[in-house]
Formats: structure tokens, sequence, C-alpha cells
């Protein structure tokens, strides 16, 4: 069952959900500014809890001081949430307007995601070179900006393939890009505080995302029904100015004058230095071979393909689903991935990582095939109609689906060693990612192979039950996986990653 996430604090795409990591620049934004700035952190620092003093006395949610520097944080993992709404504008662009056949949607879904596998390199960036003065502030207006750019372009002048690639690709580079920003500032924010403050501060950042994408998934497809995916686009450029206004609220100390900057960074002996050794040491911890072969696991496990977006050709062209309909079904797999969460929390987090991949890729290969079902209509000979056969299969999955990757994030965040935890747990989410993609490129080509197209599905039967038996292949690996049973991981590290995904 590969899944890429990249939508989305995660639980970021099938469709820009860049499928969807988190908190990823972190380990070389804490590395950096050991070596650079560390006055200004101690400075910062001191400020930030002295603020959370002096704000003892006002509104909270989940515990948290709602101050300035909270209040942009939830605004911006809401944003992250919400942007969701232009995913089935985009899907029926693709399709309705600019004519495709599955397979090249595909192919475009899978490039919309490329953005979140360098996130490491984001993190490097905010880090190391501050603009205008900021590290965070000047990086989230930016942010802001280059996502209300790319979906004007979408909501007015984009009319090709072409043209709609690349503004995919500037909004998802928004989106990650102010998804490290933010991760880093969550970050710092929980460093020093007590484990209750930083899980409280990991709920605001949850439940803001979480009711961002609830609300998209509302309003997403019965927009589109009534005024067009043209609209949709001009609402969606308007979200992430959201981002630039908040920026304005983080409490950053400017970093005056720019010889400092220059003579600081590329040219400063110390920071090449220190950018070198933490290469090296992220390069010499994936080697180790009780990281690489983990690792190569959850790339193939994510690297199979799938038959999604063919399904969603069906679905709309052949069976008539219209995008109301397929709004309510996202706001019930919105949901439904919440229950995943609590699911894995409540009942599977004691069981060992091994018996969990093997049980949820048996099952979830088992209950794919219910998609033959549909494609079939064998769903009506039981008398259940298509809509709410779609409904059930889509909330069984997603719960399903949720269920079996938080396993990878737990595995992910056990194989990452003390003092570079946050670097290299952002490889290994980037390496995950990589998988998806590839997964979903492998499901563009044998969707090419078997001739669906949009007015095409004799072999999509055939199509969907090859895609749920690939997902069959790495089980032979669960070897490659460690015996250790035991889930304990760092909370701020699954929680956060928790939010793109």
């Amino acid at each position: 069952m590969s899944f890429i996430l990249p939508l989305s604090c995660r639980g970021d795409e099938p469709f820009l959900d860049s499928r969807n990591s988190s908190g990823n620049g972190d380990s070389l934004a804490t590395e950096m500014e050991q070596e650079t700035s560390t006055s200004t952190s101690l400075i910062a620092s001191s400020r930030m809890k002295n603020k959370y003093s002096a704000n003892a006395g006002r509104f909270r949610i989940f515990g948290v001081d709602l101050c300035p520097d909270n209040v942009a944080v939830a605004m911006v993992y809401f944003v992250q949430g919400v942007l969701g709404i232009s995913r089935l504008a985009v899907s029926f662009y693709l399709k309705d307007d600019l004519h495709l056949d599955p397979a090249e949607t595909a192919v475009i879904s899978g490039f919309s995601s490329l953005p979140w596998l360098v996130k490491p390199l984001y993190g490097f960036i905010s880090d190391s070179v501050p603009l205008f003065g900021y590290r965070r502030r000047s990086y989230l207006v930016l942010s802001g900006l280059l996502g209300a750019l790319s979906w004007s372009l979408m909501a007015t002048f984009v009319d090709s393939k072409y043209g709609a690639v690349f503004c995919i690709l500037l909004g998802s580079l928004s989106v990650a890009f102010s998804d490290v920003v933010v991760d880093s500032m969550v970050v710092e924010r929980a460093r020093g505080e007590s484990q209750s403050m930083s899980g409280s501060l990991q709920s605001l950042c949850w439940g803001s995302s979480a009711f961002g994408g609830i609300v998209s998934s509302y309003f997403s497809g019965s927009l589109v029904d009534a005024y067009g995916v043209r609209f949709v686009f001009g609402i969606t450029a308007l979200l992430p100015l959201i981002t630039s206004a908040v920026a304005v609220l983080v409490e950053e100390q400017q970093i005056l004058g720019p010889t400092k900057v220059q003579n600081g960074l590329l040219t400063n002996p110390t920071f090449l230095e220190s950018s070198r050794e933490s290469i090296i040491q992220l390069l010499n911890a994936v080697r180790q071979p009780n990281v690489f072969l983990p690792t190569v696991f959850i790339f193939l496990w994510q690297a199979t393909p799938q038959s999604d977006t063919a399904m969603f050709y069906f679905t709309t062209n052949e069976l008539g689903f219209t995008p109301e309909f397929l709004g309510r079904v996202k706001l019930v797999t919105s949901v439904a991935s919440l229950v995943g969460v609590g699911l894995y929390n409540g009942v599977l987090k004691n069981i060992p990582l091994r018996k969990i991949f093997l049980a949820t890729t048996i099952i979830g290969t088992t209950l794919g095939m219910t998609q033959v079902f549909l494609v079939t209509g064998l769903n009506r000979q039981f008398g259940i109609s298509d809509e709410w056969f779609a409904i059930g299969d889509s909330l069984i999955l997603t719960v399903l689906g949720q269920a079996s990757f938080m396993p990878v994030l737990v595995l992910a965040a056990k194989l990452c060693p003390e003092g570079m935890e946050a670097t290299l747990f952002a490889t290994l989410m980037s390496i995950s990612n990589g998988g998806g993609v590839l997964g979903g490129l492998l499901g563009a080509g044998l969707t090419q192979v078997f001739g669906v197209t949009k007015d095409n599905f004799v072999n999509l039967t055939t199509l969907i039950i090859l895609c749920n038996l690939s997902s069959l292949l790495p089980l032979p690996l669960l070897g490659l996986l460690p015996r250790d049973g035991s889930h304990t991981v760092s909370k701020e590290i699954v929680d956060i990653e928790m939010k793109s995904n």
C-alpha cells in the first residue's frame, strides 16, 4: 500500500500532498545556529521564555497562550491544511480543461511532489542565509507570495499542461518551504519546555492543520460544482497571503549589517567546515547497515505502483461522480485519517514493527481489491449503490492506510542516532517521499501500458489487481527491519511529521 503524502499536524498529496515530511530542515538549522548564531539563539530563547511568562493570563487553546508568535504558527499550519481546497479543482482542470489522459495526470501529480524531496535544503537555507536580516519572517513572506503567484497564474493565464506543471511545482515549493520554516519555529519553542507544554504546542499545530483540512474538504467539491475550477484557483491564491501577513507576528531579532551575513556564511571558514562535517556525518550515518537496510525497505514499500488517478477518471467519467460528491468523500477520508492515527496509538503502537507492516500490507492488499467491485458493478448486485460503496471503501482504506503509515514515521525516528536526529529524520522522510513519487510514476507507466484512457477502462480491473498485488513485493525484505518491538521515539518528531503527511 504505497502512500505519498506532500497534503499536510501531518497526517505534505495524493495530489500536491506532496504526499506532503516535517521538521525536516531543523537538524541543519540547529547545527548551523550553534556555530554561527549562538548568542542570537540564546537571546531569542530568553525573550521567548519571558514572553510566555508575561502572557500567562492570555486566552489559551490546548493549554497554549495565544501570543502573537503562537498565533502565527497556528495560522501557517491552518493554511497548509486549507490549501487542500484546490486538489479536486486541479484534478478536474487537468482532466476536463486540458483533456489529459490518466497517465499524463499521474505523471504531473508525481512531479508535484518533487519540492518535498529536498526539504533539508530549505532548512539549511533558512538557517544559514538570512533574508533582509531575518531567518523566519522573510522566508514566510516569500513563501506566501510564491504560493499566491502560482495560484493566481492558474486562475488566469495558464492554459497548457506545461504551464500547469510549472505553477503546481511553484505552489508545492511554497508550501514545502513554509512548512520547514514553521516546523523550525515549533522546535525552537519546544526546546527547553516541559513535555506537557511541548505536547500542547503540538496539539495546537495538529488541530490547526486538521481543521484547515476538514474545512477544505467540505467546500472543495461544492465550489468546483458551483463556480468552476478557475474560481477555486482564485480563492486558493488568497490563502498563502495569510502566511505572508502573519509573518509580522513572528518575534525574531533582526541580523543587521550585510557584511555580517556575507562574512558569517559562505566566506566563513568555520561555517564551511561545519557544513562539510554535517554532510559527512549524515552520509556516514546513512551508510550504517542498521540505518541503510531499513531505509531501503521504506523506499521500496513506498515505491509500489498506484492506480489512484485511473480510478479518479473512472469514477467521474464512467460513474458520473460529481465534484460535490467527491468533496464529501474527501471530508470522510480526512476524518478517517484521524481515526487511523487513533487506531495506531490506541492498539498498534506496542506491536512489533515487522508484524504491523506484514498485517497492514496483507489486509490493505485484500481490501484494495474491493475497487474491482466498483469497476465491474458487483456492488450493485448486492444492493449497494456506487456512491455508498465508494464512501465505505474510501473510509476503510484511509483508516488502514494511515495506521500502516504511522510505523514508517516511527521507524524513521528510531533509526536516527543521537546528535543528528532532525537532519537524518528529514533525509529519511525525503527518501520515503521519493519512493512515493516513483510509485506514482510506475502507476502512470502501467496505466499507459494497459491502455487505460479517459474513455477506455477495459483493462482497469487488471491494472487495479496488479497494483494491489505489487504491494506484497517488499514483504520478503521485512528481515531488513530491526527486531526491537519498542515504538518509543521523540513525540515532537513524530507529531510534527504527521502534519505534512
